[in-house]
Order: C-alpha cells, then sequence, then structure tokens
C-alpha cells in the first residue's frame, strides 16, 4: 500500500467517523483526558488502543525499542511527567510482548550498530539473572522470561522517578502496571507487578517529599 493509499484510508476513516460519532472528532479537537498512559514496545504488531479497545483520546503513548525505561532517557520522562503532572492519568501501564526482538537481540553478541547502546540495560538485566535464566534451555522460553523481567525492571524504574513518588505524596491516585502481550493469541497477560504506593519501592530508591 502507498502512502496516497494510506491518506486516502485516513479521508474513509474521517467520513465514517463523523457519520457513526457525531460531535467525536469535535471534541477530540476541544481537549484531550486520558486515564491511561501506555508505554510500550515500537512492535507495529503492538498498537495501544486496538489491543484495549480504546478510542483516539483514551489513551496516552509513548514506546520505543523493547519498551525500555531508564533514569537518563529524557524522552520518556517528558512523557511520565507530562501525563502524571498536567494529564493527570491515573493508570500507568509498562507493556512488553513475548518474542521482542529488543530482548531477543539483548540475548545474543551480534551487532545492530546504535541500537547496541540502547539494548545495553536489557543486557545488564540479562547478566543479574543469568543464572536463572540459564537454567531455561528451551531458547523461546527463556526469551519470554526476559521479555518479563524487562518489564518488571521498567515498571520499578517509573516507581523510581521522582514524578511518580511525588504525585503519591499529594496523594494522586497513580498505579503503575505490568503486562506482557502475546501476539500469537492476541491476549494481553497482567505480571501483577501493579504498584499504587512507595511501601513497595526500596528505600534506597524513594525520595523525599517535595517542601
Amino acid at each position: 500500500m502507498t502512502p496516497q493509499e494510506l491518506l486516502e484510508n485516513n479521508k474513509k476513516w474521517a467520513e465514517v467517523t463523523k457519520t457513526e460519532m457525531p460531535g467525536f472528532l469535535d471534541e477530540l479537537n476541544q481537549q484531550q483526558a486520558p486515564s491511561y498512559l501506555w508505554i510500550g514496545c515500537s512492535d507495529s504488531r503492538v498498537p495501544a488502543n486496538t489491543l484495549v479497545g480504546l478510542l483516539p483520546g483514551e489513551v496516552f503513548v509513548h514506546r520505543n525499542i523493547a519498551n525500555v525505561v531508564n533514569h537518563t532517557d529524557m524522552s520518556v520522562l517528558s512523557v511520565l511527567q507530562y501525563s502524571v503532572e498536567v494529564l493527570r492519568v491515573k493508570n500507568i501501564m509498562v507493556v512488553g510482548h513475548y518474542g521482542c526482538g529488543g530482548v531477543l537481540a539483548a540475548m545474543g553478541n551480534q551487532q545492530f550498530g546504535l541500537l547496541d547502546n540502547w539494548l545495553r540495560s536489557i543486557k545488564d538485566l540479562y547478566y543479574v539473572h543469568q543464572h536463572q535464566l540459564e537454567t531455561i534451555d528451551d531458547i523461546k522460553a527463556r526469551g519470554d522470561l526476559l521479555c518479563e523481567l524487562n518489564v518488571a525492571r521498567s515498571v520499578e524504574n517509573v516507581c523510581y522517578t521522582s514524578i511518580v513518588q511525588n504525585a503519591w505524596a499529594k496523594g494522586w491516585e497513580v498505579n503503575v502496571h505490568g503486562w506482557c502481550y502475546r501476539v500469537s493469541d492476541g491476549l494481553l497477560r497482567d505480571l501483577h507487578l501493579t504498584t499504587s504506593s512507595p511501601d513497595r519501592i526500596r528505600d534506597v530508591y524513594k525520595v523525599a517529599a517535595p517542601q
């Protein structure tokens, strides 16, 4: 399909939306007030709105290779701050997916150029859990576990930010969830990592409440 055909598809979508949902686009034009922030992988098979049945305007989205959240990435931190402090989202979902190419690449030694630097945090994670991971002989199953561990690490890193901890200190409701999606069956799995207060954060990562 050519870019021009995509533009034609967009026209058809706009026409159908105006017919089937009168006023919806006008309402979207006035404001966005999503209740959710989705931090996911850039993989084209994992579209946020589609998987959870939400319309445009209902979920704020940040995506990168292998759904990594770390404390030096100004892009994800900017999205997180805007979501929490301006949009006042109540639920943040960190969403990985089994068979993630970025995670699988981090398990090997092949060079991928600039991407190698991005994947370094996942390699570090593999090293920390190397004994556990290498007790699994099946490479696919080993990769699945690393995908889940990567989600867990990113959930922790969201919670470690002063952004989220300041929100909790103000009494705002912010819930951070960890999910993993399997492309082959279309289902999201709750990894039961939900964190809604600083109680589950290691002391060294807790930040003092702002004065």
